[in-house]
This record gives C-alpha cells, structure tokens and sequence, in this order.
C-alpha cells in the first residue's frame, strides 16, 4: 500500500525517444492520487539534458539528467520503438539503481538498456514484437516472453511497447495503492482497467512462409473444408500420395505437420469469424471445425489470451453494433499469468486417424 508522500519516478529518455513512451508514465502515474494527494512525482531525465531528438522528429526539452535517478524509487527506462545502441551512462546508472534495490523497468526497446546492464540475466522479461528477435539474439541469457504485454519479476518490470506501457503504470499503481485507485485512474485516462501481462500482444500470426506448391491443391481442398472433420487420410487421398509422403511434403513446404497447418487455419477462421458476426459461439464453433464452444475458447484463449466473447468485443469489426463479452474473473496481484507465456495452440496427437 501507499508509503507517506509521493512515490518518486524517473523516467529515462534516451535518443532519439517515442514521445508516447515519456508520456505514458505522467498520464498514468500522474493521475494517481490517494486520500487526495499525488501518488507519484514523476520526473523526465536522460543521460544529455536539453534538446533530446524524438521519433517523430521533433525535440523534447528534458532539463534534468540522470541524477534523477538518485532520488527515485523507481526508473522507468522509455523506448524508441526501434532498435537502438544504448547509453553507456544510462546502463550503468540504471544497474546502480537495481543493485540499490530500486524498482527497474522499461517499455518497449527500453528493455536493452536492461538487457545491456545485466538486469534480466536468466529472468523473464519482454519488448515490442518486432523487437523480440533483435533481443534474443543479442542478450541469450534473457528468458524472453516475445508475445505478452508486460512481465514482472521481482523488481524488475518490462512492458512489450507503446498501449502496453499503460498497462503496465495501472499494475504499478495497483500493486502500491490498491485496486480502487488504480480503476480510478483508469477512469479518468479512459482506459480498461486491467489486462493482464499474460494477454498476447494480439500481433498478426503468419504462417511460415510456403516454399513450394505441391501441396498447394490439398491446402485450398481444407481451407475450403474447414467445418468438416478431416484426417492425415483424408489430405493425403486428395494428394494422391502416402501419409507418409503428404506429412514430409507438407513439412518441406510449410514448415508444419498437416494436422499442425489445420490447426492454425481453423483457428484463425474462427478468430475472423468471431471479428466479421454475431453467430453463436457453437456455431462458430461448428463453422471453423473445432466441434463445440469449449474447444473453441480453449483455442482462442490460448492463441490470443482472451476468451472469444472478450475477443470479440475488443476486436468486432461491426459497425454500429455494441458487442458485450461475458464477465471475465480477473486473478489477483502476483498471479503467474503475469509472468507466464501464453502457449500456442497445440495439435490434436494421436494415431493418423486424429481429427481436428
């Protein structure tokens, strides 16, 4: 709960900064106040004060330096949104501050300034998608989660990019003030309140891309079969060749199994069904061939981390129809979701007569 006085955040800029990264935290933070005070002073420094480049071309003006640091409880490190070498002296202040037990976090790339500094050595953290591949590679040792909004790990905190960053100030505000100033907040930002960190980042998911065509006949026979059960026989009749011969084929061109390629199709059909009508979960159920509504969200919330009515409220693409997803229990503070990847869809196993 809330100590006496304002908690006091440093939020580092480096250059050239997203100038929704720096803002999130005043926005969020800055509306935070309990028993009629401010539950938080928030200050902007950067390792050059003055004139610090933006994204978008323009300057921020940052009077303090990192010396902000050492007056804070908390530094949130701001990203660029991009890739970007990071400051010598902003990682080293920025170690320094965890090793002083402060609380350490970033949004979006700011989490390399992490990763440089030590800070997420053998522990969960994440970073804008189109990021992800860019870390892992530079920083193996970092368990990274590349498709969730934000990861805490003991004092250090990392949020995927840009909306995410709000997401991760309401948990903040939550886990020092409670719940009720926390959705008041919210509120007054015209926000949802909670999403946990575990929720994807809800990033397009592409299959790999297809390195031949002599399947290419027996993927558009399933894709326009989807509502009926199909089986490894069924594709491989309609191939003309052995299972056998049709799993290696298929692998060779795709980069999956067949019953792992249908999987994916069923899924995203449902996914766009669910975005595109108002058809009954059942239904939609039946139309995408995932049989009943209970396999349906067991899919969709482990491709998305939504459950599809939640789904299709924050993704209709109807206009002029208000869509209602069904209550939704939300987990407590501290709950693994949190800090736990959300597994992808996995295909049905079984001997080659399995449907999916």
């Amino acid at each position: 709960m809330s100590q006496s006085g304002p908690r006091r955040v440093a939020v580092v800029a480096p250059s050239p900064v997203s100038l929704f990264n720096v803002a999130v935290p005043e926005l969020i933070l800055g509306k935070a106040t309990v028993d009629g005070r401010p539950g938080y002073e928030v200050t902007v420094c950067a390792a050059e004060p003055g004139a610090v480049p933006t994204t978008g071309g323009l300057e921020l003006r940052v009077a303090r330096g990192l010396d902000a640091i050492d007056e804070a409880d908390t530094v949130l490190v701001a990203g660029t949104g991009h890739r970007f070498e990071p400051e010598p002296a902003t990682v080293e202040a920025v170690r320094r501050a965890a090793a002083e037990g402060k609380r350490v976090t970033s949004i979006c790339s700011g989490a390399f300034v992490l990763a440089e500094a030590g800070l997420l050595d053998g522990h969960r953290a994440t970073t804008y998608w189109e990021l992800a591949d860019e870390l892992r590679s530079r920083y193996p040792s970092v368990d990274l989660a590349g498709d969730v909004l934000f990861v805490e790990s003991g004092q250090i905190m990392t949020a995927s990019g840009y909306a995410a960053g709000i997401d991760l100030c309401l948990h903040i505000v939550r886990g020092d003030h409670g719940a009720a100033v926390a959705n008041d907040v919210a509120r007054r930002a015209l926000v949802a309140p909670v999403r946990p960190g575990g929720q994807t980042q809800f990033t397009h998911t592409p299959l790999p891309r297809e390195r031949g065509t002599a399947c290419a006949d027996t993927r558009g026979w399933a894709m326009r079969r989807l509502d009926q059960p199909l089986t490894l026989t069924d594709l491989a009749r309609h191939a003309g060749v052995s299972v056998r011969t049709l799993t290696r084929r298929f692998h060779a061109e795709s980069g999956l199994s067949p019953l792992q390629w249908l999987l994916h199709q069923r899924v995203e059909r449902a996914r766009e069904l669910l975005e595109t009508s108002v058809m009954p979960m059942d239904q939609v159920a039946r139309a995408c061939g995932l049989g009943s509504a209970d396999s349906l969200r067991k899919h969709i919330l482990r491709r998305t981390g939504l459950p599809p009515s939640a789904y299709r409220a924050a993704f209709t693409r109807l206009s002029g129809v208000v869509v209602e997803p069904a209550p939704v229990l939300v987990d407590p503070p501290g709950d693994p979701a949190v800090q736990t990847r959300v597994a992808p869809a996995q295909p049905v196993r079984g001997d080659r007569m399995a449907r999916v």
